[in-house]
């Protein structure tokens, strides 16, 4: 293609931290080009495997019940993370009130939150289609806008002059091109598909992980950005890794290979001992600890046990369950020892105490006398059939990225902003989380971080605060 004299704005990412900036530097009139590394079939990043985000808000909505307050958001994030750029973290929750009705004015669509597991309805907005469906939405409304998007283009370079962003090289069709910007944002997402970086950070162990997202996150814009000597934010070592079925593809699998059975029967390791309370909290504020834990079991290996009594409890696996009508057959079929099953399951059903089992909330169902206890949901697995999943470590999304302050700017190691380089969503998401996770903020940060990127990319003049809808 021919390319202009220069944009207004180049992003590089095409997912939803990127078409919200994108979309917003457009809206504020940037002549706006989106380098988007996959092809157009598998456009959008791990944006396509999304269900949701979080949102604050005072009443309920269409979409959400309830009411969900900044200061509840606040204290959930703080509960899983522990360390946070508190001003960032109050930005983000500010402005996410607004995300939803911004994001259907270009085309997307909601829907009420399912029931089940993940106890969303008040504080998640679902996207009717899934990911690919808004991501689809934002594609379609950035073509009406005038917005360029290239596929299959990577970018491989970044030149800059003293601080400042002048050009990137991108790899198009075999040849690298130059693309220049006034300024630029940087959406490309983490470094978990690479997996030599991988195995720096987490050792032999991170052979036995599986990438659930996009293959193209391989952390190249990271990399660039740190060389440049911009500013690091959180530990290379802490990432958005859940429980997936071990029997899931390497890469690309998506949200339908996660286990949501962990917190209504006992997980166990290749020795068929327990490690962990499954019924710690709620699982929206605890299923981004098991990938971690998994990581930490020999072979990176865990199998989840539940019986007939919670069959329908749980949004199955899109592999089935192996089924078997003993526990010392279960056993057998999964590759544990039988014995050493049949005595961990034994001992937990013994120091099962009654209570009232109720899925929706903290339960008065635990066990005594165990180590480790089941604080929640704790029912004897006594009800044949018996079921088993086999668990690996699903890394979704890495938390090492480039400091930002609050207009999106990625700042360099002295602390000082760069005046025309962005980052929003995975790139810089450390900034908001250091380790664990809660259900959906991932996209909140994109959201509303890609807004105040896209805003302060066309008018870096002026404050790149968000402007009403």
């Amino acid at each position: 293609m021919t390319w202009p004299e220069s944009y207004d704005v180049a992003v590089i990412g095409g997912g939803n931290a990127g078409l919200c900036a994108a979309l917003a530097a457009r809206e504020a009139g940037a002549r706006v080009i989106v380098l988007e590394r996959a092809p157009r079939d598998l456009r959008g990043g791990n944006s396509r495997h999304t269900r949701n985000l979080r949102c604050a808000h005072a009443a309920p909505t269409g979409v959400l019940t309830g009411a969900y307050a900044p200061d509840e958001f606040l204290a959930d994030l703080l509960r899983v993370t522990g360390d946070t750029d508190e001003p960032l973290a109050r930005l983000l929750i500010e402005h996410s009130a607004s995300c939803p009705e911004w994001m259907a004015r270009f085309g997307v669509r909601f829907q009420r939150a399912l029931s089940g597991t993940l106890h969303l309805s008040r504080t998640n907005a679902f996207f009717l289609g899934g990911g690919k469906a808004l991501m689809n939405a934002y594609y379609a409304a950035a073509a009406r806008g005038g917005i360029t998007a290239v596929y299959d283009a990577e970018a491989v370079a970044l030149h800059l002059d003293g601080g400042a962003f002048r050009s990137a090289s991108v790899r198009i069709g075999g040849r690298v091109e130059e693309v220049r910007a006034r300024a630029v944002v940087v959406a490309a997402g983490g470094f978990e598909a690479n997996i030599d970086w991988l195995r720096r950070a987490w050792g032999d162990a991170a052979a036995n992980f599986i990438v659930r997202g996009t293959p193209y996150n391989t952390g190249t814009l990271l990399r660039l950005l740190l060389d440049a000597g911009m500013q690091p934010v959180a530990d290379e070592r802490e990432c958005h890794a859940v429980a997936v079925d071990a029997r899931a593809p390497r890469f690309d699998g998506g949200i339908v290979t996660r286990l949501d059975s962990l917190p209504f029967g006992v997980v166990v390791n290749a020795q068929a001992e327990r490690f962990y309370d499954e019924g710690e909290d709620a699982w929206p504020k605890r299923y981004a600890i098991w990938g971690r834990l998994i990581a930490a079991q020999p072979d990176q290996i865990a199998f989840s046990i539940v019986d007939a009594k919670v069959s329908g409890t749980f949004m199955p696996s899109v592999f089935p369950p192996v089924a078997a009508a003993s526990i010392r057959e279960l056993a057998v079929a999964l590759g544990l020892p039988p014995a050493r099953l049949e005595s961990t399951v034994a001992a937990f059903n013994r120091a099962v105490r009654p209570g009232t089992f109720n899925r929706e909330a903290l339960d008065d169902c635990r066990t005594v006398g165990l180590t480790p206890e089941k604080t929640h949901w704790a029912q004897r697995i006594d009800t044949p059939p018996f079921w088993g999943y086999p668990l690996r470590p699903g890394i979704t999304f890495t938390y090492l990225g480039v400091r930002v302050d609050r207009r999106a700017r990625v700042c360099r190691a002295d602390g000082e902003p760069s005046p025309n380089i962005y980052a929003a969503g995975e790139i810089m998401a450390g900034n908001i989380l250091r380790r664990g996770y809660i259900a959906g903020i991932g996209m909140t940060i994109g959201a509303v971080f890609g807004r105040i990127a896209g805003e302060g990319a066309a008018s870096p003049m002026r404050s790149a605060g968000l402007q009403p809808g």
